[in-house]
């Protein structure tokens, strides 16, 4: 990615950052920009890959996936055909809301949204289905302080 951003693309961001929602004149009016700069400026971000997409936020309550599980993996394989099968496999779990490749003392780290224990149960049968894992061990989030917090520009 090689955009170089100056401080209208960061205002613009910081107000996408806010709420994607809203609308292309009230977002130029609040950046100091007419609505064709603005779009010109929004496509640019969007080819350059700043700008990855535009989502709601939805309350997990809301839907039923009210639990929180972090699940920390350690696998005894480290290739490149494995590794491409492990994320096919994970990816393949909708409940998988954030996959990681970490260092330390594990490999993976994920983030699952479930309903309750019996649904994170489920998924976890699912998950350790793939072969080569090693060590699957599960963190259950009590309370979610904040989440989805906007990138500081």
């Amino acid at each position: 990615m090689s955009h170089k951003l100056d401080h209208i693309d960061r205002r613009i961001l910081n107000a996408l950052q806010r709420d994607a929602s809203r609308s292309q004149r009230d977002l130029a009016d609040e950046v100091g920009l007419s609505q064709n700069a603005l779009w010109r400026r929004l496509k640019a971000l969007e080819a350059a890959g700043v700008v990855q997409g535009y989502t709601a936020r939805v309350a997990p309550e809301a839907v039923g996936a009210s639990l929180a599980v972090f699940v920390m993996l350690r696998t005894r394989r480290h290739s490149a055909d494995w590794l491409r099968q492990f994320r096919a496999h994970v990816e393949a779990i909708p409940q998988v809301i954030g996959f990681y490749r970490i260092s330390g003392d594990y490999d993976y780290l994920l983030k699952i949204a479930a309903g309750d224990m019996a649904s994170y149960d489920s998924v976890y049968q699912r998950l350790i289905q793939m072969e080569g894992l090693e060590t699957v061990t599960s963190y259950f989030a009590m309370e979610s302080i904040f989440d989805g917090r906007p990138l500081p520009l």
